[in-house]
């Protein structure tokens, strides 16, 4: 078992408020105990990123890549211990906690060319010396991160955030303390000046204690319940930047498709993948009345076939499970509230076997005589189909959300494609592939509830620094000749 601890002004300290603990889901044995910070620690922290701010800020931004990069060589090292920690603590398969794993080095060198293609300085000749663009940090950021991706996720708002010259304090999700330990303890192995990253842990109560104090930015991956509040919360504070990313009822179309067995992988990947545990999952499949029956028979036939298992089952599980055995609660009563309201299972939402009860198996629920259902995101592997008597009435469907974080078309036919880009409210839009793709050098954010038009991964570095507007001469010279209403 992992003993919890938390870093503040450098120092690795214990956590003086309630008890805190983590589980495997998929075997509910204890792998890591601490406890919470309290108020105070959580005041210290920030204070400790406060005081180290003007330095860190002021370093030269080579002396900034310097040392990210030797957090990029520590990572390099650790690979496979990090990637069993996360299956461990998460429950997700092993060929995607690698994937996870690989990709936190790869963010330093990724950052660096988007900080330098999109926040770095730009100088112009004018008629009186110089126009000079330079960003600045904003300051101390609160950075809290999902369980989902637990290092990945808030990888990508602290690396960038540190380029730019700000200084971090980092709450993981109480549901995975351990992977936010190892994450902080690679950056912390770079050398960091002290105060420059902090650790706190806790549930909701640190992190509320956490946006009490003094921070200049918040950025936050998670739910759209959560970054509502954070909306209302800093709504008399404009002066605190909010970076936020969240979920989506997200909408995939397929239409006018030859190879339906085709067409099914790419909605299992979009709908199952992670345990359904994206942001971007497809959650609402809507098709034209005569793919109804092949493809759902396609879908089912696939999905029969995926392997559900733990971690280190062998043959290797496409799926693990849920994040905990209360997460999976959860889900089957929103399932249960869809079927009062018409819902009719296809692939029913179940527990899988006797493995532990985060363990599910995926639903397929056909809501085509369905009533007044919600516009949510069920975080699981829960896919809801409907049809629409041609493409335009499809579209229509799918933009009916509040949400606007991910979409896809399944389509033969580029004219189609034309008119879903142009037409389709989300920030990552996909034609011929899961609504699960993304890219490192890409932004990835939505609009609506899914966000507020601060996208992250490559477009990380806009939030991560201001810009500042300068024009500059080297001599003070008479400005009189551009001045009007002066008497001669």
């Amino acid at each position: 078992m992992i003993t919890g601890q938390l870093l503040i002004k450098g120092q690795w300290i214990a956590g003086k408020g309630e008890a805190l603990s983590s589980v495997n889901p998929a075997t509910d044995d204890l792998i890591w105990q601490g406890f919470t910070a309290t108020p105070d620690q959580v005041r210290d922290a920030v204070a400790a990123a406060r005081a180290a701010f003007p330095a860190w800020a002021s370093l030269p931004r080579e002396a900034r890549i310097a040392v990210l990069r030797r957090y990029q060589a520590h990572v390099k090292t650790r690979v496979e211990d990090i990637a069993q920690a996360l299956s461990r603590e998460s429950g997700k398969a092993l060929w995607e906690t690698r994937i996870e794993a690989a990709g936190l080095a790869n963010k330093v060198e990724v950052s660096i060319r988007a900080y330098d293609e999109r926040t770095g300085e730009r100088e112009s000749k004018t008629g009186f010396g110089r126009a000079v663009l330079r960003h600045r940090p904003h300051g101390v950021c609160a950075v809290l991160g999902p369980y989902n991706f637990p290092c990945h996720l808030p990888n990508g708002h602290i690396v960038p955030a540190l380029l730019a010259g700000d200084t971090v304090v980092f709450k993981p999700s109480e549901e995975t303390p351990w992977s936010g330990q190892i994450l902080i303890e690679c950056l912390q192995a770079a050398e960091f000046p002290a105060g420059v990253i902090n650790l706190v842990q806790g549930a909701r109560e640190v992190g509320a204690a956490l946006l009490d104090q003094d921070i200049d930015a918040l950025l936050f991956t998670g739910s759209a319940a959560a970054g509502a509040h954070f909306k209302r919360k800093f709504a008399d504070n404009p002066h605190v930047l909010l970076a936020l990313e969240l979920g989506g009822n997200n909408p995939l179309v397929v239409w006018d498709v030859d190879d339906i067995d085709a067409a099914a992988t790419h909605v299992v990947q979009s709908a199952y993948v992670t345990t359904g545990q994206r942001c971007s999952c497809a959650r609402r499949l809507i098709v034209q009345d005569s793919l109804f029956d092949p493809l759902t028979r396609a879908i089912s036939d696939l999905t029969a076939k995926l392997i559900i298992a733990p971690w280190d089952h062998d043959p290797e599980p496409y799926m693990g499970p849920l994040i905990s055995a209360r997460v999976a609660a959860g889900a089957q009563s929103r399932v249960a509230d869809l079927i009062t309201r018409g819902a009719k299972p296809i692939l029913p939402f179940d527990s899988v076997g006797e493995l532990p009860e985060a363990f599910v198996s995926p639903a397929l629920l056909d809501i085509r005589e369905a009533q007044d259902l919600p516009d949510d995101e069920i975080f699981a592997p829960i896919l809801q189909i409907d049809t629409a008597p041609d493409f335009e009435t499809a579209v229509k469907k799918a933009n009916a959300t509040r949400y606007g974080l991910s979409a896809g078309l399944i389509s033969d036919r580029a004219g189609h494609w034309q008119s879903f880009i142009h037409t389709i409210r989300a920030g990552v839009v996909n034609w011929n592939r899961p609504t699960t793709g993304a890219a490192a050098d890409m932004p990835f954010g939505g609009l609506g509830a899914s966000g507020n038009h601060r996208p992250s991964a490559y477009y990380a570095a806009d939030y991560c620094a201001y810009p500042v507007a300068s024009f500059e001469a080297d001599q003070a010279l008479s400005v009189l000749a551009e001045m009007k209403g002066i008497r001669a």
